[in-house]
């Protein structure tokens, strides 16, 4: 495909890691926007040349592409008051809203979703983030998909009913996961031992259910039916009722779901 003139919309996290693969694979940012004009000023600073803005007329640009990286109920906000060039392609990057969003107003819609979770200044291999599009029209959908093979090795087109159950299953797979860890850590601190000590079995969990999947993968009292060992966790958790009652529902899900 023909390098892409791009517009980032956002200053965040997800705007960072995109705005940067984008340029490494040979695109030009030509403006980046946060109401935030400092915050503005640090993304374009670390691009080629680029322009930072906190207005969000863009219609003297000479981008073609407008990518909108903002938490999910800025969207509507920001396509309202967006300004944009004639024919120009517009791409949100919410696992959870709907491509309807940016229907409506003179721009072409589109999603460009990175399925990970980013962290400003933590370098990842962007090339192995899954890229879920969509747009309204074969043209739109030929030029997101091209753009999106620019930066990834595997880009998906997926409906916007079908990102919204990939976002709650990738809130499983993350976030809760992730808030296990955190509840794990507490368990641990209140006894006076390290996160640390759970680092290697947390990457084989994961190693495990990414190569033979989580249900071959499971492991532990629940799976096995020891009533014995179940007992004495609950008991160690009978002053904390939040953890007691969170272990007897995960544990009676494991079991359910064998």
């Amino acid at each position: 495909m023909k390098y892409q003139q791009i517009s980032i919309i956002g200053a965040g996290n997800v705007a960072w890691h995109l705005a940067l693969a984008l340029e490494r694979a040979g695109h030009t940012i030509n403006e980046v926007y946060s109401r935030d004009i400092i915050k503005a000023e640090q993304l374009a600073n670390s691009l080629y040349n680029s322009d930072p803005v906190d207005d969000l007329d863009f219609e003297t640009s000479a981008s073609d592409v407008f990518i909108i990286a903002v938490p999910d109920d800025a969207i509507e906000v920001v396509a309202r008051q967006l300004l944009v060039p004639t024919n120009a392609l517009v791409a949100h990057t919410s696992g959870s809203q709907p491509i309807d969003i940016l229907m409506g107003y003179d721009f072409e819609p589109a999603v460009f979703y990175p399925l990970q979770t980013f962290t400003k200044g933590t370098e990842l291999d962007i090339q192995e983030v899954p890229f879920c599009i969509e747009a309204l029209n074969a043209e739109s959908l030929k030029l997101v998909q091209a753009l999106a093979k620019t930066v990834s090795r595997r880009v998906e087109i997926i409906s916007s009913e079908q990102r919204k159950t990939l976002h709650l299953a990738a809130v499983f797979a993350c976030n809760f996961s992730n808030h296990l860890f955190h509840l794990a850590s507490n368990v641990l601190e209140a006894d006076e031992l390290e996160f640390d000590l759970l680092h290697s079995l947390i990457a084989e969990t994961v190693n495990k259910a990414l190569e033979i999947g989580p249900a071959r993968a499971q492991t532990g009292p629940a799976i096995r039916g020891d009533q014995r060992t179940m007992k004495k966790h609950l008991d160690l958790l009978v002053d904390n009722p939040e953890l007691h009652n969170l272990y007897q529902q995960l544990s009676q899900s494991i079991v359910a779901n064998k």
